[in-house]
């Protein structure tokens, strides 16, 4: 599920990084390297990994052969999931052991793609006017292919990093009913334990016509939630109206849930945002963003700035109804009325404490707040899960970010951000393990396609995201 981006389209002058370039940060996939990353996207887009045309495990089973063919000991892979449908593929490059391992994760399933919604194929490898189209081009079988292509060229390479390098091929990130990273951590935490994840489902490099305007990373992501509203009646026939009905219940509770806002808070991720934006905006936006980042910030700021849905997001809860259904007839009062709503809720918060939130919020005993699990299964009490508070952000990654950026994107500033969606970053982050979403993909603000038809990627864009993970990876891991 590729996250909704939470960013700001920045002016390209204000702020230039300077740093000297490492000679990982000069290195540059050559042609041979760029046909392999052609290849692996190529099989990756015309293997159909939807939930009903396969699954991950086809995809998996045919990684796991390309890293055999390369000579990868078989110890250093795993290959196993759920079930037979759903399948993840661990590979380890092993370092020198001088620091924690580093894993990077990226789920092999995509959404469902009706062929005769699409002007080409989805699960055929098209390229047309500059572009790659298919099913996954951006969510997110590219990245999938950059890291494949990454650790096979590490490893013909004889590369030996300061650390274990661990790339996980995962499963079912889209329906997460059999979801890989959740099932690794649970079964197999030995496999994936490290010091900090990368995750590419997220971030980015924003384009406005052309030209680089910011470089967005996930440093952390909201806690999705759904709960269910549900009132139940006699009913009755419509001629014999009462005041007692589900239907107002609801509707009433949901109009509650629409004039309340939640509080404003800050997180050290948000607060480094809003401080990094407040240098390039100008006028009252920056002003009011300076003034929300003080020991007490200003609350006509606030009302100002969260006027902004964007930003709006970054600053507190949001919870709002996304379905409704009631009654059985036009002429018969209804038996039952129903609602969802959905909830991202900010990191060191708990379901449970949001459902409690929300009955206090709707103050009507006969609507009864349920919490929905991913299986679509409901609990009269919402888990104790939390979205643990944001890890500091971290200096090797920040260094070797701002360093790429001023390389590959000059004049566009990396940007810390708050994921107002979910990504698998949601399970390492439980489990302990401090997780960043970022990715070397450049793509036009107005050209997001993950999801939906006709879903492309530019052909530039693709093998630009291949040197900076490349090169990305050889920074984190020891350089030369």
């Amino acid at each position: 599920m590729l996250k909704p981006v939470v960013r700001l389209l920045l002016p390209t002058s204000l702020l230039v990084f300077a740093f000297a370039l490492s000679p990982a940060a000069t290195a540059q996939v050559n042609t041979q390297g760029q046909q392999l990353a052609h290849d692996v996207f190529k099989q990756l887009i015309e293997t159909n990994t939807t939930d009903s045309g396969g699954g991950s495990t086809p995809a998996a089973k045919e990684m796991e052969q390309r890293f055999l063919d390369a000579g990868f000991p078989k110890q250093d892979l795993y290959l196993g999931g759920e079930n037979a449908h759903n399948e993840n593929l661990v590979i380890r490059i092993h370092g020198t052991g001088k620091k924690k391992p580093i894993l990077f994760i990226c789920h092999l399933d995509v959404v469902e793609a009706p062929r005769d919604e699409w002007h080409t194929d989805p699960f055929k490898f098209v390229k047309k006017d500059g572009f790659w189209y298919g099913r996954g081009t951006q969510d997110m079988k590219d990245n999938d292919a950059i890291l494949v292509t990454t650790f096979l060229l590490l490893h013909k390479e004889h590369y030996k990093p300061d650390r274990d390098l661990i790339l996980a091929l995962t499963a079912d990130e889209e329906s997460g009913i059999a979801n890989g990273v959740r099932w690794l951590v649970k079964n197999h935490p030995d496999l994936i334990q490290a010091g900090y994840v990368i995750n590419p489902d997220g971030g980015g490099v924003d384009l406005v016509n052309g030209k680089a305007v910011d470089v967005a990373m996930d440093a952390t992501e909201k806690l999705y939630g759904d709960f269910q509203l549900l009132t139940t009646n006699p009913g009755g026939h419509s001629s014999l109206p009462v005041p007692d009905n589900a239907i107002y219940h609801v509707a009433d509770a949901l109009g509650r849930l629409q004039r309340y806002q939640f509080p404003f808070e800050l997180n050290n991720v948000t607060r480094a945002y809003f401080k990094r934006l407040s240098t390039l905006e100008t006028g009252q936006t920056a002003a009011d963003m300076k003034a929300i980042v003080q020991p007490n910030p200003d609350k006509a700021a606030i009302a100002r700035l969260s006027r902004n849905k964007e930003l709006n997001a970054m600053m507190r809860t949001t919870c709002v109804a996304t379905r409704f259904n009631a009654g059985l007839a036009n002429n018969a009062l209804p038996q039952r009325a129903k609602a969802i709503v959905n909830c991202r809720i900010l990191p060191g918060h708990t379901l449970r404490q949001i459902q409690q939130q929300l009955i206090g919020i709707f103050n009507d005993p006969k609507v009864k707040v349920s919490y929905v699990a991913d299986s679509g299964q409901i609990f009269a009490v919402a888990p104790d899960r939390k979205q643990h508070p944001p890890a500091p952000l971290n200096p090797e990654v920040m260094h070797a970010m701002d360093t790429l950026a001023a390389k590959m994107w000059p004049g566009a500033p990396v940007i810390p951000t708050m994921a107002a969606g979910a990504s698998d970053s949601v399970y390492t982050m439980a489990a302990g393990i401090p997780s960043l979403d970022l990715s070397g993909i450049a793509l036009e603000t107005n050209d997001d396609r993950a999801h939906a038809r006709d879903e492309r990627l530019p052909i530039k864009s693709f093998y630009r995201g291949l040197d900076f993970y490349y090169q990305f990876v050889r920074m984190l891991s020891g350089g030369a």
